[in-house]
């Protein structure tokens, strides 16, 4: 399950636009300092998943542990519905954490390991500038960096 946190925090962290921290607005992604919970100067697993179910936590108003098209909707509600449509496995029309797709946990998974360049486990300062350089290299010169 703490795997699953982990599209929230690192795909939208690291990846995605939307930031993960709840103090950013919604198109800006964290800085590694917010994602550093403890302030040791590295990232590890559990502090990302830490953002990822803060994240959740906040998106899930009612407080059900589950989020529905309209807590969804405050960013997007056809994108929400959209979403739920297709990882609702249950058909109850909410869409729980452990309905969120495994290719996605692979995934997440893949990038830690890309940024973890010395494979201790955890994502120091460096590791994660250096990841941020080399996404904005891939965009090529005149691409906009969205976040």
């Amino acid at each position: 399950m703490k795997t699953k946190i982990l599209i929230a925090a690192l795909l939208s962290g690291l990846v995605m636009t939307a930031g993960a921290a709840q103090a950013q607005g919604p198109n800006e992604r964290p800085d590694f300092a917010t994602l550093d919970l403890n302030g040791d100067g590295a990232l590890t697993l559990d502090e990302l998943q830490a953002q990822g179910e803060a994240r959740f936590a906040a998106q899930d108003t009612n407080g059900d542990g589950a989020l529905s098209a309209q807590e969804l909707s405050t960013r997007a509600s056809d994108r929400a519905a959209s979403m739920i449509a297709r990882f609702d496995q249950n058909g109850d029309g909410l869409l729980q954490l452990d309905e969120m797709p495994t290719r996605e946990e692979r995934r997440a998974a893949q990038m830690f390991d890309r940024v973890d360049a010395d494979e201790d486990g955890a994502i120091s300062a460096d590791e994660f500038e250096e990841a941020r350089e080399r996404r904005g290299e891939r965009r090529g010169p005149g691409r906009k960096n969205r976040g």
